[in-house]
């Protein structure tokens, strides 16, 4: 799974890409500044399953903190998007052809009202965050639809109506639309009972909008939620029924850095840092720390970057954590490693999906599996629960 940063330019996408991985995606105040979509490895935290099992874990593809387990997870920051997108303004149809990668969005708004709809700097509070929401939405919409109509009388016409289905359903494939999303939006457009041939544009455009919100949900980051003209526009989000989450990417990136020089101890996702002793802060540094306290902190209880990342995991993609052994009875790996590994996967995941994620060769001969907890066996098909303990049995075992 991978979930995608998506707004307008000027908005706070890259701060928060780099904030989320530690990398250096280019950061300036203007449009446009990410071009080629930045790719990188956050992280999401839970509690993890050492303490109720009574183990001391030794993690290798994540790290466990204070009972709280880490997991890696990929995020991708694409271009801004403007206004026209999907007739090809600005870098548009690249925008949208990178997000086919993604299962989820975080839509980063600025909260504040301080950037118009191309992204560039106007007066706090000019702006209104709703416009920029419906219009991406729209852009969104407006790129389906004309792929989709584009080749709609070629894929229904002449043909039976389970045959246009299906042609349809291939189309979707091509750009990440699982066939039980696109039955959603069919269910959810009201379109069940018309042949596909049928359809009008209107209506193809209803089905487009409905995929949207069955293949790509989005989460929205208020971000610069720490400018004054901010309290009230996040309120304004909140009251659209959408899913919205005060951030201050800035703030984040601030607290992380500082801790990455060993300034101060903070743990992402925590309403609080302290200054370590005998650091050397400038006088700055000190006003910047204090403002993030007092302004971010205090106020929202996180910069809420973190919890915007769990969100969309857990949230939006409905993601459970399993942890794969090879010792079910030491809770371990070959090399015993306790708890070695914590895999994010979505829930309905099975047995087998989980042997496929650690290696192909073990879903290819996958025999069956074990609840490490329980101790009982489970077929290629059991569903997985969050928080499993799972060994894969195979006819031909990794090197």
């Amino acid at each position: 799974m991978m979930v995608g940063l998506i707004g307008k330019p000027n908005t706070g996408k890259s701060s928060f890409f780099n904030a989320a991985t530690l990398l250096d995606a280019p950061v300036a105040n203007y449009p446009f500044t990410t071009i080629e979509p930045n790719v990188g490895v956050a992280y999401i935290t839970k509690e993890c399953v050492c303490r109720e099992l009574g183990v001391q874990d030794t993690p290798k593809n994540s790290a466990c903190v204070d009972g709280i387990r880490r997991i890696p997870v990929k995020l991708v920051d694409v271009a801004g998007l403007i206004p026209g997108a999907s007739k090809g303004l600005g870098l548009g149809n690249k925008f949208l052809d990178d997000l086919r990668r993604a299962d989820a969005l975080i839509h980063v708004v600025d909260a504040s009202g301080g950037t118009d709809m191309e992204g560039k700097v106007v007066t706090a509070g000019t702006q209104d965050p709703l416009e920029d929401v419906a219009f991406v939405e729209k852009e969104y919409d407006i790129w389906l639809t004309n792929i989709l109509v584009k080749d709609w009388a070629k894929m229904t016409r002449h043909i039976e109506p389970a045959k246009a289905k299906e042609a349809v359903a291939e189309k979707l494939t091509g750009l990440g639309v699982s066939v039980n999303d696109m039955l959603d939006a069919v269910r959810k457009a009201q379109l069940e009972a018309k042949k596909f041939s049928d359809w009008s544009d209107e209506e193809i455009a209803r089905f487009a909008s409905e995929l949207r919100k069955a293949n790509k949900p989005i989460l929205i980051a208020a971000n610069k939620a720490d400018m004054p003209t901010s309290a009230a526009n996040v309120g304004r989000l909140r009251d659209s029924g959408r899913m919205v989450i005060p951030t201050s990417a800035a703030a984040e990136l601030l607290l992380r850095r500082a801790a990455e020089k060993g300034l101060v101890a903070y743990t992402p996702g925590d309403g609080s840092f302290a200054v370590k002793e005998g650091s050397a802060l400038s006088p700055e540094q000190a006003r910047a720390l204090e403002f993030v306290d007092q302004k971010v902190l205090k106020v929202y209880g996180g910069t809420g970057v973190q919890r915007a990342l769990n969100e969309a995991y857990y949230g939006l993609l409905n993601g459970i954590v399993v942890y794969p052994v090879e010792d079910e009875n030491r809770f371990s790996d070959k090399n015993g490693n306790v708890l070695p590994d914590a895999f994010v996967l979505p829930k309905g995941s099975t047995a087998k999906d989980l042997a496929a994620k650690i290696h192909s060769d073990l879903a290819e001969s996958f025999l069956y599996a074990v609840d490490a907890k329980r101790r009982t066996r489970l077929g290629a098909e059991h569903q997985l629960n969050d928080g499993d303990v799972i060994k894969i049995v195979a006819a031909s075992r990794r090197a």
